[in-house]
């Protein structure tokens, strides 16, 4: 199973919304013939980080024992936080694929599969083991 680079970015942001992540990618996308369409590589990574969320919830529920340096980092951010906490957050995965796919269609965000722009969530992309995908978030004008 290969995977590829995610990024998440933000125009007029120097910095990532988001650390970069990898997406893990079934074997049938390894073959260099295969194309993959936009919307399924976006309903894949959206459903891995619904996963993702999830299990920081589950993670969250539990008291932990910081370390010094852990409190310290917590203080700087401000908020220093043990855990304990259950949210009670429920996300519906299909849900928030279908929010995602929608999102970029109404030209929220912006896709790049190696610099390349995906102009539709029904164009094929060809992902290599060491692709990178970027999501711009794109920033409405005031009054606009």
């Amino acid at each position: 199973m290969s995977s590829v680079t995610v990024q998440a970015k933000a125009l007029g942001r120097k910095k990532p919304l988001l650390p970069d992540w990898t997406l893990s990618t079934p074997p049938e996308w390894d073959d260099v013939e295969t194309a993959v369409l936009l919307r399924d590589l976006v309903t894949r990574i959206v459903r891995q980080e619904v996963s993702a969320f999830r299990q920081r919830q589950a993670e969250r529920r539990f008291i932990q024992v910081l370390t010094q340096q852990e409190v310290a980092r917590g203080a700087q951010e401000g908020k220093v936080s043990m855990g304990g906490t259950d949210l009670d957050q429920h996300v519906d995965t299909n849900a928030a694929v279908a929010t995602a796919l929608q999102a970029f269609e109404d030209g929220v965000y912006l896709v790049f599969v190696d610099g390349q722009q995906v102009s539709s969530v029904d164009e094929q992309v060809h992902l290599k083991p060491d692709s990178q995908v970027t999501f711009v978030r794109l920033v409405a004008l005031a009054g606009g």
